[in-house]
């Protein structure tokens, strides 16, 4: 390729996706001098989804740009917490993030997902379809142009993703009212009306149970609650409204 050379340098948080020559400093590219400046930023391996604000000596641009000689490109990361504009705020997470999809669920977020791989052009259609955010920790899915919106998932242990994305989207948390294991609403049960789905020492134990609306499964305070308040308790203190004044 002979065509403008350009001087590119990333945020320090999106460093991991570049080859290990261009972490330090401004990297010089060579370009095909009709290529987006979108187009170069990929090619460098940085997923769009990660790229925030753009800016070519000095002035903010779009990533139809189009790069010329001897230009200083910075690519910054996402300002949180990140404005999605256009829908409400719900996402849609890859087969292998099962368990940060449940526990977004027992905060109350609207998180699909998928438990079976359907692979990554349904899911960019279902992201685009229902206008959710798709999280994944695959780079290939999220530069597909068909996805609504998307975000890379840095971590690969569920309660620091979980922390990522409560602090980089900050969505509305409205803990046990959603069923973590289909994402309807929750109501409130009575004990009579579940009775034949409960186990006889449950039925001799709990009292208080809720159910979901869409697949019917009835929640209790069971031996695992202490374990879900502390994550939720967590997540409050952190993200919550309190922690937001």
């Amino acid at each position: 390729m002979n065509g403008p050379r350009i001087h590119v340098s990333v945020a320090p948080e999106l460093r991991l996706f570049v080859p290990s020559a261009h972490r330090e400093g401004a990297a010089e590219l060579v370009t095909d001098g009709s290529s987006t400046l979108g187009h170069v930023i990929e090619s460098l391996g940085v997923p769009l989804t990660e790229a925030g604000r753009l800016v070519v000596d000095g002035r903010t641009v779009a990533v139809s740009h189009i790069p010329s000689a001897g230009e200083r490109v910075e690519v910054l990361g996402h300002e949180r917490p990140q404005q999605v504009p256009g829908a409400p705020l719900r996402f849609l997470l890859d087969v292998h993030l099962g368990t940060l999809a449940r526990r977004l669920r027992l905060l109350g977020v609207d998180a699909a997902y998928e438990s079976e791989d359907i692979g990554d052009p349904a899911l960019a259609a279902l992201s685009a379809r229902e206008r959710r955010v798709l999280l994944s920790r695959d780079r290939g899915l999220l530069r597909r142009r068909e996805i609504w919106a998307g975000a890379y998932v840095y971590s690969d242990r569920p309660e620091e993703q979980l922390r990522d994305v409560l602090g980089r989207f900050a969505p509305e948390l409205a803990p046990w009212t959603r069923c973590t294991a289909c994402n309807g609403r929750l109501v409130e049960a009575d004990k009579e009306t579940v009775r034949e789905q409960l186990e006889q020492g449950t039925r001799r134990t709990y009292d208080v149970f809720a159910q979901c609306a869409d697949c019917s499964r009835v929640y209790w305070r069971g031996a695992h609650h202490a374990r879900l308040v502390r994550i939720v308790d967590e997540a409050l203190a952190e993200f919550g409204p309190r922690a937001a004044r």
